[in-house]
């Protein structure tokens, strides 16, 4: 099989050049859930329209929908906007592309609410339910890597906990200190209270992590649920032995979302260059999109922007710092050289439209660059 390329291109308008990432944008699962979201719109002009959360972590897609009447159900943390009291038989209601939780599904179902035909759930978040609930018959604990407010977590966890127990651990460290459980360096009662409201009831560490699987929150960083899969597979190694590792670790490297794992693959290909900043672009609630900027910062100075009006000016950005989880305003963020080189992506919750906007816009800050048309022109020779 063929070695997939990851290799950016490289956009030369002569002052600046561009360093694209190869795959970038909506993925399979993103589009998918918004053409639903619109024929759902356009085969109902006369009923009211209602998405459970946010369709996916774009602030434009969803300001769009809204402005076609759609109205949400509730924030991406669980929050309701709208009581479920006022729901009748006689809605529409859309799952969005993270799906949902199993109580929620059932509770609209018993309001008489149809809840399939609109159905969005990304395939791969329904393969790691599938994945989970089959490890769940065979009485492994899911461990699930992801953020537990994340509502594809809340989805994720509710599912898994149907048949089974399951964990949520956010990161590395977390994964660390589920090893001191499993090891017995650590007590039950430790367990209880560091990951109290992240474990399914009548959880018993003593028992319930003595077999285990690892799934993830498809928007995280691969190389991160990998990590965690290793080492915990480690720690079983150790303590069980090499030749009973089955009996106590579960392998699902499948469950990862290739979507994902190529935009993450082309983002550490970006990283190789020699660019003097770089530009991402998505919703600043997006979980994917914030992996990326984690990336890219290893590497430059990067500005995460949702869209082109953030940019002021050639000496002007606005953006968001997601550490801080708060706007900021950077001056002089493009070096005054020729030619300046920045690495330009996006998650996958981003529409490609918005990539061009601000490539177009920042192309206009530098003297005399190459017409779109004449770069077109030279690709089309090569």
């Amino acid at each position: 099989m063929r070695k997939q390329d990851f290799s950016p291109s490289i956009l030369d308008f002569g002052p600046v050049q561009f360093y694209l990432a190869r795959h970038f944008g909506f993925c399979y699962g993103v589009e998918n859930a918004i053409e639903i979201s619109y024929k759902a719109i356009e085969e109902n002009p006369h009923r009211r329209v209602f998405l459970l959360s946010q369709m996916i972590h774009n602030q434009e897609v969803n300001n769009d929908l809204q402005s076609r009447g759609i109205k949400f159900i509730m924030d991406t943390d669980g929050h309701q906007y709208i009581p479920w009291s006022d729901l009748n038989p006689a809605d529409v209601v859309i799952i969005p592309a993270f799906g949902t939780t199993v109580e929620i599904e059932r509770l609209l179902l018993d309001k008489g609410l149809e809840v399939q035909k609109y159905n969005t759930t990304c395939p791969f978040v329904e393969k790691v339910w599938n994945r989970s609930e089959k490890l769940s018959v065979d009485n492994y604990t899911i461990i699930i890597h992801g953020k537990p407010n994340h509502e594809e977590t809340r989805a994720t966890f509710s599912h898994s906990a149907q048949r089974g127990h399951s964990l949520v651990i956010r990161d590395l460290s977390e994964a660390r200190l589920v090893g001191d459980f499993i090891k017995g360096i650590r007590t039950k009662e430790e367990f209880l209270t560091v990951f109290a409201g992240k474990y399914t009831k009548d959880f018993n560490p003593d028992v319930d992590l003595s077999r285990i699987g690892v799934v993830n929150q498809t928007t995280m960083l691969a190389t991160e649920t990998q990590a965690i899969a290793d080492y915990l597979k480690g720690v079983m190694i150790e303590k069980y032995g090499s030749p009973d590792l089955s009996a106590h670790f579960a392998d699902t490297r499948d469950t990862l979302c290739y979507a994902t794992n190529d935009n993450q693959d082309a983002t550490y290909r970006l990283l190789e260059t020699d660019a003097d900043l770089a530009l991402v672009v998505g919703g600043y609630n997006s979980s994917n999109t914030s992996h990326i900027v984690e990336l890219c910062e290893r590497r430059f100075p990067t500005y995460f922007i949702n869209s082109d009006v953030e940019i002021k000016s050639r000496d002007e950005i606005h953006h968001f710092n997601f550490h801080k989880k708060k706007k900021v305003v950077t001056e002089n963020y493009i070096p005054e050289k020729n030619p300046v080189r920045i690495v330009l992506t996006s998650g996958a919750s981003c529409p490609d439209t918005l990539v061009d906007r601000v490539l177009l816009k920042v192309r206009t800050f530098f003297e005399n660059p190459k017409t779109v048309e004449k770069l077109l022109q030279e690709f089309d020779r090569n």
